[in-house]
């Protein structure tokens, strides 16, 4: 099965920040590899150890280009004159991608965080579904408000059908986490992890609106609509709220044409290929405009000859699309508002 799930990575495309990692760490072998391992976060290592397992063939020209950038960037950079922050978040983007570095300067800046959330962040989401399923709602929304969007999403996916719209209405409206919350929710913790410190926590911003839309805007589009047709039926006014903040394929219409350009660089040509099977004419040619001829013809005869797809891997593929805008827009990189305002 493992032989199956490779794929040789072809050279006509560039490589993905994560991909050039996975090279990069392939190639300086086992202990070196391990060693930065370690200083990763629990969704990087899950992300990086994915793709590193995928990888089939790789070229000799793909890993001397990607060791050649690295060496490069070692060799030329300087911390002299340079904030910290600034050099480190530089460094890393330019060597993992910006995928892994953006939440791993987060982590080096600010500290670490809840150790029990931590905890919570290298499980399988199936594993922190079955733990906290039959806790009351309202922990639960806590506990998802504060793990990454993409990871909640699958946590959500796990629980029954039944409590997924009473989760996210409490997420939307969650302004803030009291330390007595804070505490209770440590205590849970406490029972499947050893430590813990809930004397020391304090009160904390968590959930709201923009983080239930961003939970919904991961989930698959059967449980959005159920759980968002529910809301509506409780309340109209704030469903409507989480749909305006929630970010479909479509709007990338939205996007100057620099930041098609940025978001082609990222995102897999294969997904890009399924999700543009649902899209409308109009956006695929945004898309095309906005390649090379000789890549847009090659795009053109991919979609042909793919025929037809099933709604729902078009929907998975255009919810990993945008799942790449949305780093990307959050690290600044690209605008997915219109008329140039960010998307927020």
């Amino acid at each position: 099965m493992a032989e199956q799930a490779q794929r040789e990575l072809p050279e006509k495309r560039p490589l993905t920040g994560v991909e050039r990692a996975a090279i990069l760490l392939l190639s300086i072998g086992e202990e070196d590899a391990a060693e930065v391992m370690k200083h990763l976060g629990p969704r990087e290592v899950q992300k990086l150890g994915a793709t590193m397992a995928r990888l089939g063939s790789i070229t000799r020209n793909q890993v001397e280009d990607v060791l050649n950038q690295f060496s490069e960037l070692v060799e030329s950079q300087t911390s002299l004159g340079l904030e910290a922050e600034e050099y480190i978040r530089s460094v890393l983007v330019k060597a993992l991608g910006e995928d892994k570095a953006d939440s791993l300067v987060d982590r080096i800046m600010l500290g670490k965080s809840s150790k029990g959330i931590d905890s919570l962040r290298w499980m399988e989401p199936r594993a922190i579904a079955e733990m906290i399923r039959l806790e009351h709602p309202q922990i639960i929304s806590i506990v998802l408000s504060f793990l990454e969007s993409d990871q909640a999403a699958e946590v959500l996916a796990a629980l029954p059908e039944n409590t997924r719209s009473d989760i996210m209405l409490r997420i939307a409206t969650l302004e803030g986490v009291q330390p007595n919350a804070l505490a209770e929710l440590d205590e849970i913790l406490e029972r499947q992890f050893s430590g813990g410190n809930a004397g020391s926590l304090k009160s904390s911003t968590v959930g709201g609106i923009k983080k239930a839309a961003d939970i919904l805007n991961f989930t698959d589009s059967s449980i959005e609509s159920g759980i968002l047709d529910n809301i509506t039926d409780v309340d109209p006014e704030l469903s409507q709220s989480i749909q305006d903040l929630m970010f479909v394929f479509d709007n990338l219409l939205d996007v100057d044409d620099r930041g098609i350009q940025a978001l082609l660089r990222e995102v897999q040509s294969e997904s890009l290929i399924t999700a543009l099977k649902g899209a409308d004419d109009e956006l695929k040619e945004k898309f095309f405009r906005n390649m090379s001829r000789r890549a847009a013809e090659m795009m053109r005869d991919d979609l042909e000859a793919k025929g037809p797809v099933r709604l729902s891997d078009v929907e998975a593929a255009q919810k990993e699309v945008l799942a790449v805008a949305r780093r990307m827009a959050d690290a600044g990189e690209i605008s997915l508002g219109g008329a140039g305002e960010e998307f927020i």
